[in-house]
């Protein structure tokens, strides 16, 4: 299976952090090793300085090689050789350890050579407290030594890894990460097969419609041709509403075509040198053919504006916004567009004497889809996504664009060239 460049970044991607991970988890393998035998040493240091300790007080004999032998990784023997009294070896164990910085719990036991059994043990903890043994079977006997003790750390493996308290933090801070990548990389994988669905079904819906609505566009201006027709002036009438729909439906599904390439930035920007002011006025032209209404359109310009972009998508944003405030602006609708420069920048204005947008909706607005209901325009029909793609045009041309509502009737529409796209 060929693998996408996105594939690969994600695979990369989950590999380097899981190796970061791998690799955090032998730091602390390696952390909880050196804790062990540093902990250790210290402990084999702590109980030869006791031992040391004992045999000045008693002046006699000699120490020799391996009397503090290590049993298990928690359990020692300590060979004395001779008697010696347990509360003088519990004051010297709990001052070498304080005196080596051994924070542990621990418990001992003295072997009793008439019982012959471990006695006088204590459990103390790591702050000084002492309690009973909590585990006399822990301590067994050596056959090899007859006057030793012997030593137990209970909590000592929970001792190490509370020492690698900040590896686990960070380790635990990657093991989010990861979780987080991982799932973020799920909702990816998602949004784009539901992006790969709608632009196909976009695409084949717009060319399963605009099939037959050219073929209903041919038939019904060859139908408007006919005498029967022209003579009867119902049949006439009903024959331009088949046209209009038709018109307008096919405009709808441009709209749609259009913000779908630009959702999955097919939507290429091919600009060019124009003037603005035909455009405005092809635009002006367009509108009062459309409509059967009486429209008041005033362009009010200070001088020929020549802009660098694309042409074609600058007339169909102004087109769509033109449309939109007679549309909104009921039976006499007065559109005013007005174009002057500003702070070295190039103002549009579109302004009208509608209905007004409910401020609740204005921040909403340029989403797609989205569309203000309400109950005066309720007869108006759209998708919600001319305003849409009209702010997608001016993002591809780096503009800005706003709409507020007059401060007596209607909205006024904004967009801001950048002085550089204009001369």
């Amino acid at each position: 299976m060929k693998l996408s460049r996105f594939n690969i970044v994600i695979i990369i991607g989950f590999l380097a952090i899981v190796g970061v991970i791998i690799m955090q988890l032998f730091l602390i393998n390696n952390a909880h090793k050196l804790a062990k035998k540093d902990t250790e040493d210290k402990i084999f240091f702590a109980l030869q300085d006791v031992l040391e300790k004992l045999y000045k007080d008693n002046l006699t004999g000699l120490l020799v090689a391996n009397q503090v032998e290590k049993v298990s990784g928690n359990y020692f023997t300590v060979n004395v050789n001779y008697e010696f009294e347990n509360t003088i070896l519990e004051h010297y164990l709990i001052s070498e350890f304080e005196k080596n910085n051994l924070d542990v719990d621990f418990e001992y036991a003295v072997y009793n050579c008439s019982s012959d059994k471990m006695a006088f043990s204590n459990h103390i903890n790591s702050n000084g407290k002492k309690e009973p043994i909590k585990c006399p079977s822990c301590f067994t006997k050596n056959p090899k030594h007859t006057y030793y003790f012997a030593i137990r750390f209970p909590d000592i493996e929970q001792n190490y890894f509370k020492n690698l308290n900040q590896y686990w933090i960070f380790t635990t801070v990657l093991f989010l990460v990861l979780i987080i990548y991982v799932y973020s990389v799920v909702l990816m994988l998602k949004q784009k097969k539901y992006t790969e669905l709608q632009k196909d079904f976009i695409n084949n819906m717009s060319h399963e419609f605009k099939t037959p609505l050219a073929s209903i566009l041919i038939a019904s201006n060859y139908v408007k041709e006919q005498n029967e027709i022209k003579e009867n002036p119902k049949l006439k009438k009903y024959n331009q509403i088949v046209v209009n729909q038709t018109k307008r439906l096919n405009e709808h599904i441009e709209k749609i075509l259009y913000v779908a390439k630009t959702e999955s930035k097919q939507m290429l920007i091919d600009k060019a040198t124009f003037e603005l002011r035909p455009v405005l006025d092809l635009v002006k032209d367009n509108i009062l053919l459309k409509y059967d209404k009486e429209i008041d359109i005033d362009i009010i310009t200070t001088k020929k504006y020549v802009l660098k972009a694309d042409e074609f998508h600058i007339y169909n944003i102004l087109f769509n916004l033109v449309d939109n405030a007679v549309k909104y602006s009921g039976l006499s609708p007065k559109i005013e567009i007005v174009v002057t420069e500003i702070n070295q920048q190039l103002s549009i204005q579109i302004k009208d004497n509608g209905y007004g947008i409910p401020t609740k909706d204005l921040p909403f607005i340029f989403d797609k889809f989205y569309r203000v209901t309400r109950q005066d325009i309720k007869n108006i029909e759209g998708f919600g996504i001319g305003l849409s793609y009209v702010k997608k045009i001016c993002d591809l041309h780096r503009w800005k664009i706003t709409i507020a509502n007059n401060a007596e009737k209607g909205i006024v529409v904004t967009i801001i060239i950048n002085q550089k796209d204009y001369e």
